[in-house]
């Protein structure tokens, strides 16, 4: 539970690292999507996007541009943040049965990318009016080179904080004092 606390903290902190390029910016909260999906496993991974959105739609400002209300969920960017729930459970589902075999795991964050984009991209064109192809021309194109580097700055975050994980989850792992 404090893991998944931790990680919604983390997808919010990614929302504040935003480059507004349209009606999509480019952030890093699908990068911590990701990283929740690899260490957390499906159902935890959702709770903890599912608390991050619940905050940001009780309107506490964690949303990109350090926005919050339901208005940023029904807004041109309500589908990415509906597909990050998705796309953090289905990487934590691929996670939990790869048992760490490296190219399951990496198809895994892939196909959590492009389920971000199946509920994001279509939710744009409806809620902008946008036809099919400016929708993908503005909704899809721009973000997948950041998105292969954040696929693999996740992939390589989880195999390094994997085993201090699993240091604290072993009896006596972590002092109780510290």
């Amino acid at each position: 539970m404090v893991h998944s606390s931790l990680m919604a903290a983390l997808i919010a902190v990614g929302a504040f690292i935003s480059i507004p390029i349209g009606p999509v910016p480019i952030v890093m909260q699908n990068l911590f999507v990701l990283l929740a999906g690899l260490l957390l496993g499906g159902g935890w991974a959702a709770a903890s996007v599912g608390v991050y959105l619940l905050a940001g739609a009780c309107g506490l400002p964690v949303f990109a541009g350090g926005t919050g209300g339901l208005g940023r969920l029904l807004g041109p960017t309500g589908g990415y943040l509906f597909g990050f729930l998705a796309a953090a459970y289905l990487v934590g589902k691929v996670s939990e049965r790869a048992c760490g075999r490296p190219l399951i795991e990496l198809g895994g964050l892939v196909a959590g990318s492009m389920v971000i984009y199946l509920f994001g991209v279509p939710w744009l064109k409806l809620v902008t009016g946008m036809d099919w192809a400016k929708s993908i021309a503005v909704g899809m194109i721009p973000f997948l080179i950041g998105d292969a580097v954040k696929i693999l700055a996740a992939y390589g975050v989880a195999r390094t904080l994997r085993p201090i994980i699993a240091l604290q989850a072993t009896p006596g792992g972590i002092d109780k004092a510290g």
